[in-house]
């Protein structure tokens, strides 16, 4: 975590003994919709995707890949259940951490803060760009655009997931891609 910010040995040694190291094969579901976890995952290789049921459908929302945050914002900040749940797509390190003592660490130091906050920020960008994409663009300029800002997924992901993501059905991505 020390990639984007200046830590202190000490501070290093705080975050890194807070943090909990898991590892997950590919196809592992960490938590299904309708979850309640207080649990806050930075993903430190490989890639998760979350995702909803909709008529009996899966649909992806959207994908977190290394150097990044993922956690149930319903759960943890509304005492609701979460309608995502989180599917590792690759083998997986993550470090977790319970909400609680994540809080802890981000309010207690400042450099932590400032790369959360970054991060945070870095995400919201991704979901304003992905709902600009679904408001604005046809289906050819959304895949475009992911292949132009996003190519590290589409090397790592099926086509159905990002099919899903980008709002086509499988057939219509391939028609697309065949186009190229």
């Amino acid at each position: 975590m020390n990639t984007k910010i200046k830590l202190t040995a000490e501070e290093s040694s705080t975050i890194d003994a807070a943090f909990k190291r898991e590892f997950y094969p590919k196809g592992t579901t960490l938590t299904d919709p309708g979850n309640r976890s207080q649990k806050v995952h930075f993903i430190e290789k490989g890639m998760i995707r979350t995702f909803y049921n909709k008529d009996g459908k899966d649909i992806t929302h959207f994908f977190f890949d290394e150097n990044t945050f993922t956690m149930s914002l319903e759960s943890i900040y509304f005492n609701k259940t979460d309608p995502y749940g989180r599917e590792v797509l690759e083998e997986t390190t993550l470090r977790t951490i319970q909400f609680r003592e994540f809080e802890t660490l981000f309010n207690e130091i400042d450099a932590f803060k400032r790369f959360a906050f970054m991060a945070s920020v870095e995400t919201i960008k991704q979901f304003s760009d992905k709902l600009f994409s679904l408001q604005f663009q046809t289906a050819e300029q959304r895949y475009k655009s992911m292949t132009e800002n996003y190519s590290n997924i589409l090397l790592r992901v099926p086509l159905g997931h990002i099919a899903s993501y980008l709002g086509i059905t499988q057939q219509t991505l391939s028609v697309i891609r065949a186009q190229k």
